[in-house]
């Protein structure tokens, strides 16, 4: 980590943690300072901000644990801190449904205790997506509502020795993702958000301008729902050379986009409109639940995740649990096929 002047003694600990070659995952820092001060430790992620991000490129996450970070506010300073650029919720294309809590942080998702949200790449089906999530635990759930980690990159190398074929249609054809909206928010539902707040829009009439400029597909339903279909979207992401990820949210659309008015069969399509190889996908599923690592919330834990490299998710639980989130660096998400060679 760079040198700073405030009295933060940060150390790194591997212990429970997932070991790739050289790397950890998530990378563990613990604040041992136990007078430590917010302002100092604000002054440290600011001194250490370059570190800190690298650190999540390079493992796919850093857990900070023990910090002087108490509140909500602690951590939106935090973020702050860290100079990352803020990418609104309300600006996003997710179709959860969430609360803001400051202008940088929003809850993590409003879906009820017992709706487990499956493994994703946040916003991955979707035009613009963040480089950045950071959580902010404000009360951990009394049973289970841990939040899984996985290291795509890792899932990419299995799936590409263990369904060769699989993952060549992803890098070829893509993804299309096709999802209903409610025409008011439905927060008993994972993806409740309605097509007005996720457009940004309170027409019809804009809600189509909206879709032709995201190059989307749509149709009306009787009941003011909206059907949006995406573009052709990457289901593989090569994040540096040679490094590839399976950026996407084919697992979380196959496993959990089901509730009212949505049937997980008719969620996700290859971008030629081709049906997916549904053994490859159950194995994506099983392999993603193989190399999760399960961050067991402890009040005040703060996690930066680079969204490239890592997958999220979220057990069920009972009890209060308040989890927050921020994105940071909005970017582009476009198909580039795969040059003939």
């Amino acid at each position: 980590m760079n040198a700073n002047s405030t009295p933060i003694e940060v150390v790194a600990n591997a212990d429970g943690c997932q070991q790739y070659g050289d790397t950890q995952f998530p990378y563990l820092l613990q604040c041992k300072t136990e007078s430590a001060e917010a302002t100092d430790a604000f002054d440290w992620a600011a001194d250490s901000k370059d570190s800190l991000l690298h650190l999540a490129e390079t493992h796919g996450a850093v857990l900070l644990r023990n910090f002087p970070f108490p509140t909500v506010e602690h951590f939106d300073r935090l973020i702050e801190s860290l100079g990352v650029e803020n990418f609104p919720y309300k600006k996003s294309l997710s179709n959860a449904v969430r609360v803001n809590r400051t202008e940088r942080v929003f809850s993590a998702n409003e879906a009820p205790p017992d709706v487990q949200i499956f493994f994703h790449h946040e916003m991955a089906q979707t035009p613009l997506y963040p480089v950045w999530i950071m959580f902010y635990c404000e009360i951990p759930a009394e049973q289970g509502g841990a939040t899984p980690l996985c290291r795509s990159d890792v899932l990419y190398d299995r799936l590409a020795e263990e369904c060769p074929l699989f993952i060549h249609d992803c890098e070829k054809l893509g993804l299309k993702y096709s999802n209903v909206m409610p025409g008011d928010d439905d927060p008993a539902s994972g993806m409740g958000r309605s097509w007005k707040s996720t457009l940004g829009v309170d027409s019809r009439e804009a809600a189509e301008e909206r879709l032709r400029e995201l190059n989307y597909s749509w149709e009306w339903q009787d009941d003011g729902c909206l059907r949006a279909t995406t573009p052709q979207l990457p289901a593989v992401l090569e994040v540096s050379p040679g490094r590839k990820t399976f950026f996407n949210q084919l697992i979380a659309a196959y496993s959990g986009w089901k509730d009212s008015r949505n049937d997980p069969s008719s969620a996700i399509r290859h971008g030629d409109g081709s049906v997916l190889d549904a053994d490859a996908v159950r194995r994506a599923i099983e392999l993603s639940e193989e190399l999760a690592f399960d961050v067991a919330w402890q009040k005040g834990d703060a996690v930066i995740i680079d969204n490239r490299v890592v997958m999220h998710a979220r057990r069920t639980f009972q009890g209060t649990r308040k989890i927050v989130a921020s994105l940071g660096s909005m970017q582009n998400n476009r198909f580039l096929a795969p040059s003939a060679g």
